[in-house]
């Protein structure tokens, strides 16, 4: 039966992403409007199809242009974060190259980004404040890398320094701070069941895992639950600078992940997090 499902996951997965393919290659072409929902609606079905039942806590801030850093464990937090808000993603430059995920990529507006060359770090620091501007949410994983999904690593504070530019307010004639909202992602259900340590690293992908036998594992693993809190969105002026604002992010994700998996949360004020700026929209699936 696991066999079955993950043959039948993977075959809708495959066939639907090279149905919408052509769609969204025209709709950026073109410029029509659909192309920024599509990949937000195609992420839900795709969600709903591989099994995975988000659950979406706090408040995605939308009063404004905004910078994403979350916590990264898996290929799974594309879909999973993607599926509550359109967004793009910043990925390493390899990831371009990848066959199909980098199609995929690409349709979705990814700023390719090489982590390992500091002199390109202003260059991209200057595209994602660009696309930003524009009115793109773009979600960065800071860490760098992915996790076991038991544990959220350092946070590296290089392209946080896109932080420390602002965003012209057109209809008021202002510049802006760039505001950055941390959001933490937990995997923390299986068959409607906690999910165990044990459990976590058939879905959390790191380390030199090949991308196929893992996605193969993880559709025969599920259903999942996940969890994905936005904490309280914050300035570098008002935490200081870059890399205290990635000590923020990342104390912000390790305890909403720590939280998320002993399925018990503190009030934010509690727990030490900064005033909120304004968030009107609540987030949800």
């Amino acid at each position: 039966m696991a066999t079955a499902r993950a043959a039948t996951l993977l075959a809708g997965f495959i066939l639907s992403a090279l149905l919408l393919m052509p769609v969204q290659w025209l709709g950026l072409k073109f410029g029509f409007s659909y192309a920024r929902l599509l990949p937000n609606r195609y992420h839900r079905f795709l969600c709903r199809l591989i099994g995975i039942k988000v659950i979406a806590r706090g408040t995605p801030y939308d009063a404004g242009a905004c910078l994403v850093a979350a916590n990264h464990t898996s290929w799974l937090d594309i879909p999973i974060v993607a599926s509550l808000t359109p967004c793009s993603f910043v990925a390493k430059s390899e990831v371009a190259g990848w066959p199909f995920f980098g199609t995929l990529a690409k349709l979705q507006q990814t700023v390719f980004v090489e982590r390992e060359r500091r002199t390109r770090t202003a260059h991209s620091r200057n595209e994602i404040h660009a696309r930003i501007a524009s009115g793109d949410r773009l979600v960065l994983f800071p860490e760098g890398t992915s996790s076991d999904g038991n544990r959220v690593l350092s946070f590296k504070s290089a392209l946080m320094s896109v932080a420390q530019l602002t965003i012209v307010n057109g209809e008021e004639d202002r510049e802006d701070d760039l505001v950055v909202q941390p959001v933490s992602v937990a995997y923390t259900g299986l068959y409607g069941m906690p999910m165990s340590r044990y459990h976590r690293p058939f879905f959390a992908w790191y380390g030199d895992m090949e991308l196929f036998p893992h996605l193969w594992e993880a559709f025969k693993t599920g259903p999942i639950e996940v969890t994905v809190e936005y904490h309280r969105p914050v300035t570098i002026r008002e935490i200081g600078n870059r890399k205290a604002l990635a000590a923020y992010c990342e104390a912000c994700c390790r305890r909403g992940v720590a939280e998320a998996l002993i399925g018990r949360w503190e009030e934010p004020e509690l727990a030490g997090e900064p005033g909120a700026l304004s968030a009107p929209r609540a987030a949800g699936a």
